[in-house]
């Protein structure tokens, strides 16, 4: 991935934060006749490695299991919250008209070599593990233990599991830091304007880098 100068992410525990709070990662690799591009919501093991280690599941059905192997890297990207930027919030457009809309966003990537696990132990502790981080919270957090033994039983059958070990982490945060002071403001307040809640996140994380920028 690209990473103009101006736009590092490389403070780990933010990009941990960034995979846990979206979850769903678009996970590509290499197959026997090309590359296979899964979405699928991924739960970080950050005990297991030195830089932690993916794990989730896909339907037996879903042939990407039976292609994996030692020397078929993969990667895996989690995208934070994203956002267009007009120029009509610059100021700059009155003053001297050049600008131009740009997309700001945060994402990262994890890459490493996926191997497939069909084990029903494994299987039903990383269904655990799924359910309880994202029913955390919850006033009555669902549990797998509430639904049927055959039920359950029957579901493990239909999938196979997938692990990730990371062997190497990449960030990129690009939230207006090569604009003009004014132009980054006034994204802000156009971003705060707008009625979506990824806007508002934009805003903070545009409000962050300036803050970040101006102590540095």
């Amino acid at each position: 991935m690209y990473v103009n100068p101006q736009h590092p992410f490389t403070d780990p525990e933010a990009v941990y934060s960034l995979m846990a709070s979206h979850p769903l990662g678009a996970w590509v690799c290499h197959g026997q006749h090309g590359l296979i591009a899964n979405h699928l919501p991924f739960f970080l093991d950050r005990s297991r490695g030195p830089h932690g280690t993916l794990i989730g599941h896909v339907s037996r059905a879903n042939t990407v299991w039976r292609e994996l192997g030692p020397a078929r890297p993969s990667v895996v990207m989690f995208q934070g919250p994203q956002a267009y930027i007009t120029p009509g919030w610059y100021p700059g457009k009155a003053e001297h008209g050049k600008v131009v809309p740009t997309w700001n966003y945060v994402v990262a990537h994890a890459h490493g070599v996926a191997r497939a696990i069909d084990d029903r132990g494994w299987l039903l502790d990383m269904l655990n593990r799924l359910a309880d981080v994202h029913e955390a919270g919850r006033p009555a957090p669902w549990r797998v233990g509430d639904a049927p033994a055959s039920f359950i039983d029957k579901l493990l059958r239909a999938i196979v599991g997938i692990e990730i070990p990371i062997d190497r982490l990449e960030g990129k945060l690009k939230v207006s830091q090569d604009e003009a002071m004014p132009d980054r403001l006034g994204t802000v307040r156009g971003l705060q304007e707008q009625a979506s809640d990824e806007a508002g996140l934009m805003a903070d994380l545009v409000m962050q880098a300036i803050k970040a920028d101006a102590a540095g």
